[in-house]
């Protein structure tokens, strides 16, 4: 009878409203938004996000000089993502690389430069992740990277050397200072623009002076005239970081087409320009092999009679590989769009190939790796799509191709061996230090050799 009585009683309760089931605390729209702004701005999709994949669920390989390192799945997920992330653990990981289960980081991961993120931007960003992103229960792929580099406890030491204390920039010091924060953490420019040491460390001293980046060049953005971009205007780089084209100067392709499609081309107008002027001011480094900028290559004109036939432009005409005629290759796989003089279409979407970085640089690898690779970039208003070449054209073909471009349309003093082709078709010269890799671990064997001789010598005299 108590216990019907009880019954009764909880029923009238739950009639009434009298006990209501625990509301989840409403989370602020705007904090969300600031989030998902946030998430665009740090290019987070762009890593965490597989080619056909669903959003931040991770696979993505992430080229790099010691093998490639795969990205993690960042949803909300509980058993694969960061859903039982802490944003004590969330800050960690952005900060210092540190995984919930206490785990390293590789720096792929640009913790380095996520350093510098303030408290409330690592709030949002948390927010956004836990609460807007949909969670996907996949687990990505292992990084594959040679022994010892795969021992994640090496980072350790690695964060030790190289991390350095945490600096956030003061993002009310008006635009300078607010570019600055945009360049140096969220976008994390230097990632790619900053050459590296042997432990593939960013150099301070070179700080985006230009570096190879998985076969590709990425430029020097200083503020030198010459080497850099010293001599564009402010609303010259905002178009060229919105579309990643500006007509005579050059076009994006590899990483920085991806990050104008996934970052860049969202942001708002006040943020790209506080990028320009910051960039505009950043010192000035050099490149003594470059005496003439970048653009400034205008080409020579060739009359009718020197043009060669067109090839078949067919898969099969282009794999001839005794075909090594530059021009021909040219004709074949290349008039159809940049034109047969190389000036592109009269509104550039298919840009002209004088006054362009890719062909007037002292560095072939973005124009090899155009080749290759391809082009695709998409913008607000349009999609870029330039075919890939490597399964058509071998390593001399691309050689042979690539220096007839330059001795027509851009640097003629640069020179493209097939041996170079071959190594930027692999991804870029390997890393010094993988390279030492089998000589280091032979003296450690032959160290630990010695080692086990002496003290077997010594075992014998004691007896």
């Amino acid at each position: 009878m108590k216990t019907l009585v009880l019954l009764l009683a909880l029923q009238v309760l739950l009639a009434t409203g009298a006990v209501a089931a625990p509301q989840t605390p409403a989370i602020d729209g705007a904090l969300l938004e600031r989030g998902r702004y946030l998430a665009l701005l740090a290019d987070c999709q762009a890593c965490h996000s597989r080619p056909g994949g669903q959003p931040y669920a991770g696979g993505y390989e992430i080229a790099t000089p010691l093998g490639p390192v795969v990205a993690s799945n960042i949803t909300p997920a509980l058993r694969y993502g960061i859903g039982s992330y802490s944003e004590a653990q969330f800050a960690a990981a952005l900060r210092q690389g540190k995984r919930a289960d206490g785990a390293n980081l590789y720096p792929a991961m640009p913790y380095t430069a996520y350093r510098g993120l303030s408290d409330a931007d690592v709030h949002a960003l948390y927010a956004y992740f836990r609460n807007a992103v949909l969670p996907v229960e996949q687990a990505a792929a292992a990084s594959r990277l040679p022994f010892p580099f795969s021992w994640r406890p090496l980072m350790g030491l690695w964060n030790a050397l190289f991390l350095g204390s945490r600096e956030t920039t003061d993002t009310r010091g008006g635009q300078l200072a607010h570019g600055r924060y945009l360049v140096d953490t969220l976008g994390h420019c230097g990632s790619c623009h900053t050459p590296r040491n042997l432990l593939m460390a960013e150099i301070p001293d070179s700080y985006l002076g230009g570096a190879e980046v998985a076969g590709w060049y990425a430029p020097n953005i200083t503020s030198d005239r010459v080497s850099g971009i010293g001599d564009w205007s402010a609303d010259e780089l905002v178009q060229y970081l919105r579309t990643g084209h500006l007509q005579g100067r050059g076009q994006a392709g590899g990483g920085m087409a991806e990050a104008v499609s996934e970052s860049l081309r969202h942001f708002d107008e006040a943020d790209l320009q506080a990028m320009a002027a910051y960039l505009r001011s950043v010192p000035p480094i050099h490149d003594p092999q470059q005496s003439v900028q970048r653009s400034a290559f205008a080409g020579s004109q060739l009359p009718p009679t020197g043009l060669e036939p067109l090839l078949d432009r067919q898969p099969a005409s282009l794999a001839d590989s005794d075909v090594l005629d530059g021009s021909r290759l040219y004709n074949a796989a290349c008039a159809s769009c940049h034109q047969i003089d190389g000036a592109g279409t009269a509104d550039q979407f298919y840009p002209s190939l004088s006054h362009n970085g890719a062909t007037g640089d002292v560095h072939a690898g973005s124009l090899v790796m155009a080749i290759l690779r391809g082009v695709q970039r998409h913008t607000n208003d349009y999609q870029v799509a330039m075919p890939a070449f490597a399964d058509q054209l071998d390593d001399g073909q691309v050689a042979a191709l690539s220096n007839y471009v330059l001795q027509r349309f851009g640097n003629p003093a640069l020179q493209v061996s097939a041996a170079q082709v071959g190594e930027l078709r692999a991804g870029g010269a390997p890393s010094l230090l993988l390279r030492a890799l089998p000589y280091a671990l032979l003296l450690l064997l032959l160290g630990v050799l010695l080692a086990g001789a002496a003290a077997g010598r010594w075992l014998l005299r004691r007896r």
